[in-house]
């Protein structure tokens, strides 16, 4: 062969070898980034993302901006390297977010899972906000329970140790706060007496420091209406503060947000405590290119926050709900909120 045609060849062969591989091989990555948002005030194709039933929603303004991370998938190597390299999207390994002892359609019905609880918590977090009546009853009563034969499912629990309980994290954090082997005075409501019942008290599994019932609680509304979330494909549990904050304002008079544009996220219990999310820098991205001029941090994911914060988003630390609306009434008013930082 002439030498002419030797080194070019030479040098093409291995660059086209890397192009092939590199947009024909898959990476065990993923894409992290921006995903997309939906006003929990607002519609979807005519159907309001959050629905009140049997009851008049109060007028409401502006936008409580739900946000999401989008996650891409069966990445090519091409795909993974200009992902990582955009600097709007991050890059993780595949595992993190796909176990590989679960297949893709376990995680995502986990998923699903946890969005679904989210919905329940972010209502009855609405309503002992609103101080709207909710029913706090025994679910189940362990076969072999230190509560078995004492109490009873249905029972409606009043108080515990003399201190009115509302919530099921009231009851878990009230009976592990007592010694194992002690005993306790549950008041109960069954049929329509109240009782007094007194309940040894034993070591809750894997923490045998902390007191246990055996008991599985639930709450149940007790409103002449229905809260229905109309929000399809999206999983996890992240949506319930913002969920929380568009029940509150639809029931409630005034404009919870001021009518601004604001955006958010953090999971919620039944007690309205805000807990940390994942991915807050892309949710906080999508955002602002979405107009939001004020966003809703958990108080544990603040530095995460301040390390990628837009330029215009005022970041609000949020601790609990009541806590929430606090601030958006205070900047409604022109006043100062806690910030991250």
């Amino acid at each position: 062969m002439n030498r002419r045609f030797v080194l070019p060849l030479a040098l093409v062969f291995p660059i086209l070898l890397i192009v092939i591989v590199a947009f024909n091989v898959r990476a065990p990555y993923v894409a992290l980034g921006p995903g997309p948002i939906f006003d929990t005030l607002g519609e979807i194709d005519g159907t309001p993302v959050v629905a009140l039933d049997g009851i008049e929603s109060d007028e409401t303004e502006g936008s409580l901006y739900m946000t999401t991370v989008g996650v891409t998938d069966n990445l090519t190597l091409a795909q993974a390297v200009t992902a990582w390299l955009s600097g709007r999207y991050g890059v993780a390994p595949r595992e993190q977010v796909y176990p590989p002892d679960r297949s893709k359609e376990e995680v995502q019905a986990v998923d699903q899972a946890q969005f679904a609880q989210s919905e329940r918590s972010a209502e009855l977090a609405a309503l002992h906000y609103l101080d709207l009546p909710v029913t706090l009853r025994i679910a189940e009563v362990g076969e072999d329970a230190p509560a078995a034969g004492v109490l009873e499912t249905g029972d409606r629990i009043v108080a515990i140790g003399g201190e009115p309980m509302s919530t099921a994290g009231q009851v878990q954090r009230a009976v592990g706060e007592i010694p194992p082997g002690e005993s306790v005075e549950v008041r109960v409501l069954r049929g329509d007496a109240e009782e007094s019942l007194d309940v040894t008290v034993g070591a809750r599994p894997g923490e045998p420091d902390k007191g246990f019932l055996g008991i599985a609680t639930e709450e149940v509304p007790e409103v002449p209406f229905g809260v229905t979330f109309n929000l399809a494909d999206i999983g996890g549990p992240s949506a319930g503060l913002m969920f929380s904050l568009a029940v509150v304002d639809k029931l409630s008079p005034g404009l919870l947000n001021g009518g601004l544009d604001v955006a958010g996220t953090g999971t919620i219990d039944s007690d309205g405590i805000v807990g940390p999310i994942g991915g807050i820098t892309h949710k906080l991205t999508a955002a602002s290119e979405d107009g939001a001029t004020v966003f809703l941090v958990p108080a544990d994911n603040c530095a995460e926050a301040l390390s990628g914060a837009p330029d215009g988003v005022q970041l609000v630390k949020v601790e609990t709900l009541e806590g929430a609306i606090d601030s958006l009434r205070a900047i409604a008013e022109g006043q100062d909120a806690p910030t991250c930082g």
